[in-house]
């Protein structure tokens, strides 16, 4: 886990919830039970700054930075996905997305990136689907300065093979089997008294890897899902172990925010 890694998943799961603010020295201190050393943190800060995730505020602690409008929307969203919160039954329509071409090559692929962390896959160059339209999307396609006719559309068809077609489900499924026995062993290596710097970290590194599936999984409803599909196997023991280590885990978070600079 890098730097950057971390001080998103620091603030997407424990700070967003606590005014979404903290100071330097407290996220220094934060990520050290993950082996990160505090110029690491201190240039992760300054990318994500110019990257506008984090503004810089005055706190009485001293320096620190905040979560931006920008962030606060994409934590809301990504906590939706990762805890399962606010899911609604699918109406079983799609939302089709159809763009311009995108001539330049790092456009197109940084667009790409950003459209699959949403949820959505290519059918064409110019053509995207999704289950659900992302909150997300308005501000991405403004920010990325692309054209974009928005659909919701009901399919002719078989909707399995749309979804064969667009999402490598193989792939994906092999990577939910893998997580989970790499997940049952970094908890299993925690003892029953670990202090809570330990048990942090062995979370910190649990939600990681889990928020890593925001990346390749659309959060397809479980109709369009194969038979006892190992996504489902894979979340309930992240949603169980996660709410298990998280008094331990906030305990840490909160002493180290209390503190003031030293």
């Amino acid at each position: 886990m890098n730097a950057r890694a971390a001080l998103f998943d620091l603030y997407g799961d424990h700070l967003r919830i606590r005014a979404g603010r903290a100071s330097v020295a407290a996220l220094v201190r934060l990520v050290a039970p993950l082996d990160i050393a505090a110029p690491a943190v201190r240039t992760a800060i300054s990318r994500m700054v110019r990257q506008e995730w984090l503004r810089p505020v005055r706190l009485p602690q001293g320096p620190g930075y905040a979560l931006t409008p920008k962030s606060v929307l994409r934590m809301d969203e990504s906590a939706a996905r990762i805890y399962r919160t606010g899911a609604t039954a699918w109406s079983g329509r799609w939302h089709v997305l159809v763009f311009e071409p995108v001539r330049d090559r790092a456009r197109r692929e940084r667009l790409r990136a950003d459209l699959t962390f949403l949820g959505y896959a290519c059918l064409s160059e110019t053509t995207w689907i999704g289950p659900r339209a992302s909150p997300e999307l308005a501000g991405l396609l403004e920010e990325q300065q692309v054209r974009a006719d928005r659909f919701e559309s009901t399919l002719d068809g078989d909707p399995q093979e749309l979804v064969a077609r667009a999402w490598d489900l193989g792939a994906l499924a092999r990577a939910y089997d893998a997580w989970t026995i790499q997940a049952v062993d970094l908890v299993g290596a925690l003892p029953c008294d670990a202090p809570d710097d330990r048990v942090f970290a062995a979370r910190s590194r649990l939600v990681h890897g889990w928020r890593n599936f925001l990346f390749r999984d659309p959060g397809l409803p479980p109709e369009l899902l194969p038979p006892a599909w190992p996504g489902e196997k894979a979340r309930a023991y992240f949603e169980q172990e996660a709410a298990r280590l998280l008094p331990a885990a906030a305990a840490f978070v909160d002493r180290n925010l209390d503190k003031g600079v030293h």
